[in-house]
């Protein structure tokens, strides 16, 4: 738990920005703060943190670079966020201004403590996927258009960790992947730690897993697609790529 006013200065110095992230997380009406790229140093060792380092709010342009899993650097938080399985986590952004393309939350098990996990030997299983809401892949409601509040607020995009999810320590990955260039995805991968609490005693399946490097290539059409070009943009639907959804 970190004081209200803490994350609330972190937000409002971030609107300067481009582009965006999950700047920090709530569970109930607990706020946890995460790692401000644009902040102060002193927080590689603040014992409040709940997300891993991240230095630029710069896009990650390649299907295969090593920090698409938690982005850059991705060295480790020192605090998680207790969390029961069965409720819901929010990731508060700041001021985000694109809005096509899915966005996805990711959940790995540290297998003992998130501190000395490295993702890239993750297994990263979904707990969320929202994509195009209704209308046409270049001009309709995309739920990366739906969720920012355009008033200049911070951004609120909520999911729910499986109730039968077994206890331990989990990475929590929100990704958003903008489309809005033709042919050049953007990922925006932020990483926090979660300290899972309950009775639940399941894990997902081989067929929910995935590598991160390695769930995307640019021969997916999903991922290396114009969304302008004549018979995409004004196609209904699109598939998010990936793994089905694990809910327990």
């Amino acid at each position: 738990m970190y004081p209200l006013f803490a994350p609330l200065i972190a937000f409002l110095a971030y609107r300067v920005s481009a582009h965006g992230g999950a700047l920090n997380y709530t569970v109930g009406d607990t706020w946890y703060s995460g790692y401000d790229p644009y902040g102060p140093t002193d927080q590689d060792d603040a014992p409040y943190i709940v997300q891993r380092k991240w230095v630029t709010n710069v896009p990650i342009f390649e299907a295969d670079n090593k920090s698409l899993a938690c982005n850059f650097p991705g060295t480790p938080a020192h605090a998680s966020i207790p969390i029961n399985a069965g409720e819901n986590i929010t990731g508060v952004y700041g001021m985000w201004v694109h809005t096509v393309g899915p966005m996805l939350v990711w959940m790995a098990d540290c297998s003992g403590n998130c501190r000395t996990f490295d993702a890239d030997k993750a297994d990263w299983f979904k707990i969320g996927e929202r994509g195009l809401l209704e209308g046409t892949i270049e001009e309709g409601m995309w739920f990366q258009r739906a969720f920012v509040n355009w008033d200049g607020g911070p951004s609120l995009w909520t999911e729910n960790v499986p109730a039968s999810l077994k206890a331990g320590n989990y990475l929590i990955r929100h990704e958003i992947i903008s489309l809005h260039s033709a042919n050049k995805p953007q990922w925006y991968p932020e990483c926090a730690h979660l300290e899972v609490k309950g009775s639940g005693t399941k894990s997902p399946g081989k067929e929910y897993l995935a590598k991160i490097p390695g769930v995307y290539s640019m021969n997916q059409p999903e991922i290396n697609i114009d969304i302008y070009a004549p018979g995409v943009g004004n196609q209904t639907t699109y598939k998010i790529p990936g793994p089905p959804v694990w809910t327990g």
